[in-house]
């Protein structure tokens, strides 16, 4: 196998004197370093040519290709794998031409500081991402280290936590970590006031208020969380459904007739980077499902305007397919030829046409038939008696 051509060096605050022996020799040996600002200027007794990160951060890929055959460093911060430029690159160069050379994280620094066991944080990052994606991991005693995107995030963070009843919650940013100007500030959410440094990371212990809103991952989300028509997947067969789709980490939901989006908001909360395409052709229901989105936390929706199976041309394979409106035959084939091995596809009926349809294709191509009945329990005249909702009848199947 031939020798790495890119080294990624992850670097501190500290510079070259916080480097390991063998990484520091990288850096001190290259023909060309690439990295931010501050990067160059923590290694600004090496000699060598110097390029700034471009803009987009992109277009780096096609910076470093030019670079083959030279000497080649590129400058990261902490650990080039944990939410940094490794994965970028990773997908434009194979793995075997590159070598990393992580130094200790902000995550890690941060944990230390704070006298948290890393074992029991979430880690997350919103640098270049929307703040709203934190909202999933909001639970009451969580302790939460994100990765701030500028000087306004601590006060998105504050406002979020405001907003769902966790004035009380504690906000440390930690800045310049590991370094001689390293900072730290401390407010609760409810006092949270002012900017923070451009450079920091977050640490949130989530303690909750009186009216804290207690949710979990999911599934099966109140109703009443999700803005929309009344046309849903209610609750408890939501539940059902989402067992059946099985969310995994980075994986992709075709939701097909998505209405307000209930069942590709909750996919991506249940699971790590998991994503969701929801197709849908009413624009009140798009604007619906985009709204659910950004409270409930999973401002990457994607939504697509249209009607299944026109809609569905071009899209990317999906892990799982959930066809809950406009359920047609030709629909359904063409979501099952288009599933990746070992996908899941998941298909509700409560009127007596589609569960036809849906027993043809349990006999057709196999996977388990459901019916699922639910009460819930209202006022009769001065007493209270069982109201049965429509029974869903479920098609669900596992593709091998």
């Amino acid at each position: 196998m031939a020798e790495p051509w890119l080294h990624v060096v992850g670097i501190g605050e500290d510079g070259l004197a916080g480097l390991a022996p063998a990484a520091r020799a990288v850096v001190e040996t290259a023909e060309v370093i690439v990295g931010a600002e501050r990067h160059h200027r923590l290694t600004a007794a090496v000699t060598a040519e110097r390029i700034a990160w471009p803009s987009p951060f992109e277009a780096m890929t096609a910076t470093l290709h030019g670079l083959r055959g030279r000497r080649a460093v590129v400058l990261v911060t902490g650990d080039p794998l944990w939410y940094s430029a490794g994965a970028l690159l990773l997908r434009a160069i194979p793995g075997g031409e590159i070598a990393f050379h992580p130094a200790v994280s902000a995550f890690q620094l941060a944990a230390c500081r704070m006298g948290w066991p890393l074992a029991g944080v979430e880690t997350l990052t919103v640098h270049g991402r929307p703040a709203a994606q934190v909202i999933p991991f909001l639970q009451p005693f969580a302790r939460l280290l994100i990765l701030a995107n500028g000087p306004g995030t601590p006060g998105e963070i504050a406002a979020i936590l405001r907003a769902r009843g966790y004035g009380p919650a504690r906000l440390t940013v930690l800045s310049a970590l590991g370094g001689p100007e390293e900072a730290q500030m401390t407010a609760t959410a409810a006092g949270w006031e002012g900017s923070a440094p451009a450079f920091s990371t977050v640490a949130v212990d989530c303690l909750p208020g009186a009216d804290a809103l207690i949710l979990p991952p999911g599934p099966g989300l109140p109703d009443d969380l999700f803005t929309g028509d009344g046309t849903m997947t209610k609750a408890e067969v939501r539940a059902v459904t989402l067992s059946r789709l099985m969310p995994m980490r980075g994986a992709l939901l075709w939701d097909v007739g998505a209405g307000c989006g209930s069942v590709g908001i909750e996919w991506m909360r249940m699971a790590r980077d998991a994503r969701a395409i929801a197709i849908e052709p009413r624009a009140d229901r798009r604007a619906f499902a985009a709204a659910n989105a950004e409270a409930l936390g999973t401002p990457g929706l994607q939504i697509v305007a249209g009607e299944a199976p026109a809609a569905l041309a071009g899209l990317p394979a999906p892990d799982a397919v959930f066809l809950g409106g406009g359920l047609a035959e030709e629909t359904a084939e063409l979501c099952l030829a288009a599933l990746k091995p070992f996908g899941r596809l998941v298909a509700n009926a409560v009127t007596l046409e589609s569960e036809l349809l849906l027993a043809r294709l349990q006999v057709r191509h196999g996977g388990d038939l459901t019916r699922i009945d639910i009460a819930r329990a209202g006022a009769v005249g001065a007493r209270r008696g069982w109201r049965p909702a429509m029974p869903v009848v479920q098609w669900s199947l596992l593709r091998r």
